[in-house]
């Protein structure tokens, strides 16, 4: 009898040992894998767009090598690109698969495009990407505009290089009140827009503290004091990579103040209306930008809207609640594509 207790016993732990050498097995296979995956998808972006060429002036150096330390972040294949356009070079990050569906990436103040960092890995899994960043702000992108339309000829002078007819775009912070102004002016080319925290699109900014110590810094950056900053906007500043934090104060400190700023006003009632694609407006439940007075704007005049406040957000959800963030942007995605969406 107890020959045959021992003879389980130690039956069972070969097979314990057998099982977990196969599941290793099966792992390093499935690792495997998808190296072989990210390497034959970097190979199709660099044969498909050649050589990447970064030019940098010597006053640049210190944020481009921040900048493309933020950009590896990323963990995915992607390929830089210099598009030159009438006012200047336009600088964009693609990724994803070429037959993709086209998402347009626009980022917040200052924020250029490695912000995308906790969510381009979702959004790329079976989108064409393009994240862009902006002419009048610390990135990649150079060159001189006077007013808006210019900004909005510069944009079109992108998509037309692109060749991208028609794609969705997402917006966050500035580049959301971007998306909209966009969609405004080319409406057959936008097919959906995702907001996320948009500033001053449905509302004026309400004055407080918070937002006055943010203007303060804009002033006047300083590293002592980026931490409190970054905590009016983020409800888990822990949680933001160094990296991308380096990054950003470096452009926090080379910003200058565009006159166009000024231009950022909230949308009329009327302009609001005919947005008639279908759109996503996100926002944090901490939010300092957007209170529930946007979600009721939005759902009052956007003709097919989906709305929703995310928990445990800040005006930066998309680094406060990345996963939530990516699956609420898919799923409208994926819902809208083929049909028209019923007001929520």
């Amino acid at each position: 009898m107890n020959f045959f207790i021992k003879y389980i016993a130690l039956l069972i732990i070969v097979l314990s040992i057998c099982g977990c050498v196969n599941e290793k097995r099966n792992k390093e296979k499935v690792i495997t894998k998808q190296e072989e995956i990210q390497k034959r998808l970097q190979k199709q972006l660099d044969e498909e767009f050649g050589e990447y060429l970064e030019e940098v002036k010597p006053e640049d150096l210190e944020y481009y090598k921040a900048y493309n330390k933020a950009l590896r972040l990323w963990k995915i294949p992607f390929h830089e690109l210099n598009i030159r356009t009438s006012f200047g070079n336009a600088h964009v990050i693609v990724s994803g698969p070429k037959n993709g569906e086209p998402l347009v990436l626009l980022h917040g103040l200052n924020a250029s495009s490695t912000m995308w960092y906790p969510n381009i890995k979702a959004l790329s899994q079976n989108h064409r990407v393009y994240a862009i960043d902006y002419l009048l702000e610390p990135g990649k992108s150079h060159g001189k505009v006077k007013n808006m339309m210019e900004i909005m000829n510069w944009y079109s002078e992108i998509f037309d290089q692109l060749k991208l007819e028609k794609f969705s775009l997402i917006g966050a912070s500035k580049g959301g009140w971007l998306a909209v102004y966009i969609a405004l002016q080319q409406k057959s080319r936008i097919k959906r827009i995702i907001l996320l925290s948009p500033v001053q699109t449905f509302m004026w900014i309400r004055p407080g503290s918070k937002i006055l110590s943010d203007i303060i810094y804009t002033l006047s950056p300083k590293r002592k004091q980026l931490r409190g900053i970054l905590e009016t906007m983020s409800v888990n500043v822990d949680g933001i990579e160094k990296a991308y934090i380096d990054q950003y104060f470096i452009a926090t400190q080379k910003a200058t103040n565009s006159k166009l700023n000024l231009q950022m006003t909230p949308y009329s009632d009327k302009e609001l209306k005919t947005l008639d694609m279908p759109v996503l407006l996100l926002i944090g439940d901490q939010d300092i930008i957007n209170k529930e007075k946007s979600i009721e704007k939005a759902k009052e005049l956007l003709p097919h809207s989906e709305t929703g406040i995310i928990k445990n957000a800040g005006h930066f959800l998309s680094f406060d609640q990345s996963e939530t963030i990516n699956k609420r942007i898919l799923d409208f995605l994926n819902a809208n594509s083929t049909t028209t969406p019923c007001r929520k």
